[in-house]
């Protein structure tokens, strides 16, 4: 494919990175400073020009567009990029990010002909508010096709190693001492594994809570550290919830700015020296969760190890340098995605989606699933499929709300819904699987 990606910043970087590899890459940026990082450790073309002027697009003419991705720090320049670039040359897709959430989505896809608008704020926030629904869990994915969730969940040390089966869900993956993989079915459940289940949720939820020892059923009192965009975004959504929500920052200014958008619904708390005691001197260790919500994922890391040793029995760190998801992790600490990560992720999520096949990343892009469903009109209705060998691969077909293992040929029926489970760095071997089914 042929791609143009205005905007250098960290998203703009990794999705270059991850996008060279095969595709013809172009990034344009007004910093010249970032282009030249880019250029001496990525194999692609970049400009430096005004992502926000038609001329700039103008070099491209000779050329057919499959994709453009606006992905600037400016919400303006990248609304107006989308328009800039339909003047003057034919793009096949096209996705923005907006850090600002506009509840009318579709409105803005259809002014600007734009395939997919991503709020990464509005992502993060809502994975945290998913946290209060499923307080056992580490991570809710849901899909499009099926009401089958993918739900983590991290196992107490307490817990006894056991072997847990099921005809209403399948273990699909497992992080155990850092590392991942995709178990057999017979694998043992030990003490601290992060066990990936998928399947039916009353199911899940129920041996959620025999993996989970801990007693934290019914998060009500929420604790928000930090009061950037992204702490306020979250106190929003718990406020939606009707939890009881605080929010901690040092800076004055954001304070007041907190509580102007948060509309006084929330105890906006500020602190000017050590933040050691305002655990004990505000009463931040009754919370029954606690989020650490700042740019910096060292300082997460500490705040919520010191929420973890006030008591706090949830504790959350926004996750904003993939460097830093196995530590977070080690540390028995839930990680959600940060607005970068959230954005990066959702984007090649929809790039590897089709109208044919729906895609998924999960455990810190260690992993992906992929769906294909077999719609009434498809010509693979009554088609003899064979499985697919792969090791730590697990290929499922949905029928009729019941999920049969693909372990030897199977005839297609309408409305059936393929999935497989798969590492990373197999996802390419299983896209030529699914779509030449």
């Amino acid at each position: 494919m042929n791609i143009i990606i205005a905007g250098a910043g960290k998203v703009g970087f990794n999705l270059a990175k991850t996008l060279s590899i095969g595709h013809n890459v172009t990034i344009i940026d007004k910093n010249s400073q970032a282009l030249d990082r880019i250029q001496e450790s990525l194999d692609i073309l970049p400009i430096r020009g005004n992502v926000e002027d038609v001329n700039t697009y103008k070099r491209f003419t000779d050329q057919e567009i499959d994709l453009f991705i606006a992905v600037t720090n400016n919400d303006n320049a990248n609304l107006v990029s989308a328009m800039m670039i339909d003047a003057v040359l034919h793009v096949k897709r096209k996705f923005i990010r907006l850090q600002k959430y506009f509840f009318q989505e579709e409105i803005i896809q259809k002014k600007l002909n734009v395939d997919k608008v991503v709020f990464p704020l509005k992502l993060t926030s809502q994975t945290l508010s998913l946290l209060l629904k499923y307080p056992k869990a580490n991570n809710v994915k849901f899909f499009k096709y099926t009401p089958y969730k993918l739900i983590s969940v991290r196992v107490s040390s307490m817990t006894q190693p056991q072997t847990i089966y099921s005809e209403l869900f399948k273990i699909v993956g497992i992080e155990r001492k850092k590392n991942f993989f995709i178990p057999d079915e017979n694998i043992e459940i030990l003490p601290n594994d992060l066990v990936y289940f998928f399947g039916d949720e009353s199911e899940i939820r129920q041996v959620c809570q025999k993996l989970d020892l801990d007693d934290t059923m019914n998060i009500q009192k929420c604790v928000v550290f930090g009061g950037g965009e992204l702490g306020v975004a979250i106190s929003k959504e718990l406020i939606k919830m009707d939890r009881e929500v605080k929010l901690v920052e040092k800076d004055l200014k954001l304070c007041k700015i907190a509580d102007e958008e948060l509309k006084g619904k929330a105890s906006i708390i500020n602190y000017k020296y050590s933040s050691h005691d305002i655990f004990k001197n505000e009463s931040l260790d009754s919370a029954d969760i606690f989020i650490a919500a700042m740019d910096n994922d060292e300082h997460n890391i500490i705040k919520c190890l010191e929420a973890k040793e006030r008591g706090i029995k949830k504790v959350v760190a926004i996750n904003n340098e993939m460097e830093y998801y196995n530590l977070m992790h080690s540390l028995g600490i839930v990680v959600a995605r940060g607005p970068k990560i959230s954005a990066y992720n959702t984007i090649m999520e929809e790039i590897g989606s089709t109208g044919i096949v729906i895609q998924k990343i999960y455990c810190g892009a260690k992993a992906v699933v992929l769906m294909r469903k077999i719609f009434p009109s498809s010509k693979l209705i009554n088609k003899i499929i064979k499985p697919l060998a792969l090791e730590e691969t697990k290929v499922f077909c949905i029928r009729d709300n019941m999920m049969y293992t693909i372990s030897e040929k199977m005839q297609l029926k309408e409305n059936d819904l393929i999935v497989v489970f798969c590492r990373m760095k197999d996802s390419t071997k299983v896209k030529e699987w699914i779509y030449e089914l």
